[in-house]
């Protein structure tokens, strides 16, 4: 029934809306978002962060940004999943996701192929690291037999490597010159094996380097283009300094007034600061194809295939550019050998 005029009860009043919380809480939830952050960051990104990337354990770490970057994926997912039920962590997911941003923008460039160039004189260069001498010298000539290279960089390969591969490249056309090292041992030395049609090609002996004396070659059929097999020493605890003297002499090339190809073992990948650096006036013969991420490098064969960073390169300057890229794998080593037909401008 309805109750009588003035007999209605009175409407329950509405509850007051909660109170906010404190500003300072707001101020510690984004403050800790940040230094969340910058955790993550040092790991993806130590490059950036004072150039971390220079001193260990980071300049080991980050040739494996692709894998790092994985795993950054799945922290952001997981976040997403409990921004579901806690909308508080968005700006933990805010800075996961920029650094997920940051890094896929370092890497995607060496998965997308530039134009394929066209005329000018064409080129082949072969790197490949022998490991102490042990990498396979048969299959080394087998694969210069059917890629008929230019010139092929050899890293750690001495004169004990060197008489082996000797008799077995010179029927095909190609003369050896090796840097000065110990004549019983491989790993300090480096060879350039060169193709004859190229011609009474001047050879000088770079002695700057911390370790591993480099061979430029230069003149004869390569006219004002200068080659240079070169190798690095490989940035363990202890030789950092001498990984990052190594590689600022590329700039030498890179920025040079005449063309220049350097071919090797770099102990670098495109991820490390002072690569980048270094080469900044030249182009990375992998990344211009597509193939920056392709490993060459890894202590056996199944993880050299998997997640091997990519630390032998042919860089180049001068607009020559890479139109083909490719890597083999040869018994004995711990390196792929790399291959690359360059296209130099006319």
């Amino acid at each position: 029934m309805t109750a009588p005029p003035g007999r209605l009860d009175a409407a329950a009043p509405t509850p007051p809306p909660p109170p906010p919380p404190p500003r300072h809480k707001h101020v510690l939830r984004y403050a800790a978002a940040v230094v969340f952050t910058l955790a993550v960051a040092v790991f993806a990104l130590p490059d950036l962060l004072f150039q971390l990337d220079r001193r260990s354990p980071f300049v080991q770490l980050v040739p494996f940004r692709p894998f790092i970057l994985v795993g950054v994926t799945a922290l952001l997912v997981l976040l997403l999943v409990v921004m579901v039920f806690e909308r508080r962590v968005l700006p933990f997911v805010a800075g996961v996701l920029a650094v997920l941003l940051v890094g896929g923008a370092m890497i995607l460039p060496r998965v997308v192929a530039d134009p394929v160039p066209t005329g000018g004189m064409s080129l082949t260069v072969l790197a490949f690291n022998t490991y102490e001498g042990r990498g396979d010298a048969h299959q080394l000539a087998a694969l210069i037999e059917q890629q008929r290279p230019d010139v092929v960089a050899l890293s750690e390969a001495g004169e004990p490597f060197s008489n082996q591969l000797r008799p077995l490249v010179e029927p095909l056309g190609y003369h050896l010159h090796t840097s000065p090292g110990s004549r019983r041992r491989d790993v300090n030395a480096v060879t350039a094996v060169v193709a004859d049609h190229l011609g009474d090609v001047q050879v000088r002996i770079g002695t700057e380097t911390t370790t591993f004396p480099y061979v430029e070659l230069s003149g004869a059929g390569l006219g004002n283009t200068r080659v240079t097999a070169f190798h690095s020493v490989a940035p363990v605890p202890g030789s950092v300094p001498d990984w990052r003297t190594d590689l600022g002499l590329l700039r030498q090339w890179c920025t040079g007034p005449t063309p220049a190809i350097v071919a090797g073992d770099f102990n670098a990948t495109l991820d490390h600061s002072v690569l980048r650096d270094a080469i900044s006036g030249c182009g990375d013969a992998g990344a211009q194809r597509g193939q920056g991420l392709v490993p060459t490098w890894g202590p056996t064969p199944r993880l050299r295939a998997l997640i091997g960073p990519q630390i032998d390169h042919v860089i180049a300057n001068h607009g020559i550019t890479a139109e083909s890229f490719g890597v083999h794998d040869i018994d004995g080593s711990d390196h792929r050998a790399v291959i690359t037909r360059l296209r130099l401008p006319g």
